[in-house]
């Protein structure tokens, strides 16, 4: 048994890992990627040629980390398996079983004393005519494509939504030759109070700031329109995105006037992130709601201890706050482990960590209240006809009969159950924002009073064959301290 098992290789997990194993812990990593780095330092694959990471500008720290982590030979490794539930073991007093499965080689358990839960963010849904068409695609999905797998989408290219990330994405397409029509900003113009309110996200973050003005200018200077208070409302195609419609919204991303249409063939949508959470409702963690920072948080103690012994949180699933954050939040979470198994940990060194959370939370905090989604006026973007539920193909319309039927149901959970919104393969992934906006408006009420959807295991499809395999016995780390776990086989 392990002493510390980390779901996800990202900057947080990397972090608690190395800060575990310098305090003598035995660790696992396990995450359903091939490489270390997480969706904001992804690598391309080690075959491909000049596969070098090349962090943005104020993470020149990445590449460091990744190196750190990639090469020491006191952590176990699990690439290309996903940690698919997380159960109680009965053999241990203080044990977790962690089942992970591979496509090719089945499910197997993860026996483990302590659990980090490092899964990081999703892009947010949004539900709207035509958003299940091929060639809608997020930003975080074409950034994956284009750094990792060197695909770039071929035809014109329109971006929107209400996230800085889009003018990242948008200046990677613009490089790779992909004609980018107009990248559009529900979002007013920063007004000069808004600006002052920023100041607090300019130290130690100058040279992404800047970067991020230069890549506004380039998007000008070729052309690229970019648009401030403007919506997608629909996009339009037969068998594949042919024409963005986009109209112009009010200081609450309400509709305006009549849309335009924009002719491209890849419509990408960037309206911010949505906390991973789905493991940690699995094993019964609290949760809180907080719109700014990714929806459904978990909620966690000064060391990131969840409300289930034995079961720690870092990154994103404490609040969508950026890298810098997970990577600080990684560094507490690995010494509160540490302190909990009963190595000696420094009070000075718990101090430094929180000070480098303190001082990371002045930009993520500015970030997440400027681009925070207006998540009510997002839901009022799908019409009756608009498949709310992708895999269960459930409508907005059959939502809003049902609501109208059951004026007493006010939870997302109850509508689950009678519509099936929820039920499917992702388990909610998709449409949880949207049914939450949709029962909200429909009940006058916020949009967290209406709960959240549950999590079973496993989290993710798996064939059912590999499910027989969840009871089997929990592996053992090497004794002699080599890495022999990190074999997938």
């Amino acid at each position: 048994m392990f002493d510390l098992a980390i779901i996800g290789a990202g900057p947080a997990g990397m972090s608690a890992a190395l800060t575990a194993a310098d305090h003598g812990l035995t660790v696992v990593v396990i995450d359903e990627q091939q490489r270390a780095g997480g969706q904001i330092f992804r690598q391309p694959p080690e075959t491909f040629a000049g596969s070098v990471l090349h962090p943005t500008a104020g993470y020149g720290w990445a590449t460091e980390l990744i190196r750190r982590f990639e090469a020491d030979p006191r952590l176990t490794t699990e690439f290309g398996w996903s940690a698919i539930g997380v159960l109680h073991d009965d053999a241990e007093p203080d044990g977790l079983c962690v089942a992970i499965n591979h496509p090719e080689h089945g499910t197997r358990m993860i026996g483990a004393r302590r659990l980090l839960i490092a899964t990081g963010a999703y892009d947010l849904p949004v539900a709207f005519p035509g958003w299940t068409l091929p060639g809608v695609m997020t930003a975080g999905g074409v950034q994956t494509l284009v750094k990792a797998q060197k695909i770039a989408p071929v035809g014109d290219v329109v971006l929107a939504g209400a996230h800085p990330l889009l003018l990242l994405v948008a200046d990677l397409l613009i490089r790779d030759g992909v004609p980018v029509r107009e990248v559009a900003f529900a979002q007013s113009i920063p007004t000069p109070v808004d600006m002052l309110r920023a100041l607090g996200a300019v130290p130690g973050h100058l040279r992404m700031l800047t970067e991020t003005g230069a890549i506004l200018a380039r998007l000008v200077r070729k052309g690229v329109r970019v648009s401030s208070r403007t919506i997608v409302t629909a996009a339009r195609g037969t068998e594949h995105v042919s024409r963005i419609e986009l109209a112009r919204v009010d200081r609450r991303w309400k509709v305006t006037g009549a849309p335009r249409e924009v002719a491209a063939s890849h419509l990408v949508l960037g309206y911010g992130f949505s906390a991973s959470t789905e493991l940690a409702r699995q094993i019964g963690c609290e949760l809180a709601f907080d719109s700014p920072r990714g929806g459904w948080v978990v909620a966690h103690d000064e060391r990131l201890q969840t409300s289930v012994p034995g079961v720690f949180v870092a990154g994103e699933p404490t609040g969508v706050a950026g890298a810098d954050q997970s990577r600080a939040e990684g560094t507490l979470a690995g010494l509160g482990i540490a302190a909990s198994l009963g190595r000696a940990v420094p009070a000075a060194a718990f101090a430094e960590a929180e000070r480098g959370i303190h001082a990371s939370t002045r930009f993520s905090a500015v970030v997440q209240s400027m681009f925070e989604p207006v998540r009510g006026a997002l839901g009022d973007l799908a019409t009756r006809e608009t498949t709310v539920c992708r895999c269960e193909l459930v409508t907005r319309g059959e939502l809003d009969d049902f609501l109208e039927s059951s004026p007493f149901v006010s939870n997302v959970n109850a509508v689950k159950l009678s519509c099936r919104t929820g039920m499917g393969p992702c388990q909610g992934r998709y449409c949880e924002n949207s049914v939450g906006a949709i029962l909200a408006s429909a009940r006058e009420q916020t949009i967290g009073l209406g709960g959240r959807f549950s999590a079973h295991l496993p989290i993710k499809p798996v064939p059912v064959g590999d499910l027989r395999d969840l009871d089997a016995v929990t592996e053992q780390p090497a004794s002699d301290g080599s890495d022999t776990g990190r074999s997938a086989s």
